[in-house]
């Protein structure tokens, strides 16, 4: 199991519309790509307080990662998606993204 953290930082002045495009489309196509969203929310405490979204994907192994984010990034309704919420600009200023796995760790084991 591996899990993609994605940190995005929104264009001052643009964080509303970041949001709206995560909750009236990107979500909605995650899940029709069968990508699993573990958590998202904002930063408010800390760097970047206020103008970041942060989300976590879980994936069974890098090959299923690859596969579904090109699937998306190919859909025709994501690249509409991202060509009009961006026609007055850009939303997001920087995107740092990792690659985290819990397979040297005994998650839930009883010590």
């Amino acid at each position: 199991m591996i899990y993609e953290v994605r940190e995005y930082l929104a264009v001052p002045g643009k964080l509303s519309a970041l949001i709206e495009r995560f909750n009236k489309h990107a979500l909605r196509l995650f899940a029709k790509h069968g990508m699993e969203v573990v958590q998202i929310g904002m930063t408010s405490i800390g760097d970047n307080s206020f103008n970041e979204i942060l989300y976590t994907l879980r994936f069974a192994n890098l090959a299923e990662l690859e596969a579904k984010w090109a699937a998306l990034l190919a859909d025709q309704e994501m690249i509409s998606t991202l060509t009009e919420s961006e026609a007055d600009g850009p939303l997001v200023q920087s995107i740092r993204r990792r690659l985290l796995t819990t397979e040297p760790f005994a998650v839930g084991a009883v010590r």
